[in-house]
């Protein structure tokens, strides 16, 4: 039986971190979809299209990946794809609290659809999107902070 998960999220941009939590997950299931969801409460630094195009960079090479966007609910993404699982990464005790609502919610509304915690590693722990984000849009070196060969800033300088 191939097990099916979707790891969701705004992956503005797709960070180390992501990928920490992608390849850990990769250890548990044979296919993963990461699946890029339109959030109405942010405001995106990239276009749905070039956070797509920045992941499968990322990803490229690595085996049972897939990129997607979505709309609407996360559950029914999952149903509409045929996937069980739902892979949340963890940083901290606040991460886990707040996914942890989300994922009874799913649950109640979905119970053939499990969310799994996959915690970062230690060196990745501290890496957010929303980090990311402030040290691109005020002109600091980002690099450091996303994954080796894929570089967002000629996305940020086409549009100046």
């Amino acid at each position: 039986m191939i097990r099916k998960a979707v790891f969701p999220g705004s992956f503005d941009p797709f960070t180390k971190g992501h990928l920490d939590v992608l390849k850990s997950s990769l250890r548990v299931f044979d296919n993963i979809v990461v699946a890029v969801g339109y959030n109405t409460s942010k405001s995106g630094l990239f276009t749905i299209d070039e956070r797509i195009e920045i992941i499968k960079e990322s990803v490229a090479g690595l085996e049972g990946v897939e990129v997607e966007s979505y709309t609407g609910l996360t559950i029914d993404f999952c149903n509409s794809c045929n996937a069980g699982f739902i892979i949340r990464g963890i940083r901290s005790t606040t991460d886990f609290d707040f996914e942890q609502v989300i994922a009874q919610a799913n649950y109640k509304m979905s119970p053939n659809i499990q969310t799994v915690f996959i915690p970062s590693s230690a060196e990745c722990s501290f890496i957010t999107s929303t980090v990311v984000r402030d040290v691109l849009l005020n002109g600091g070196d980002a690099q450091m902070f996303l994954v080796k060969g894929v570089d967002i800033s000629k996305r940020l300088s086409l549009r100046k």
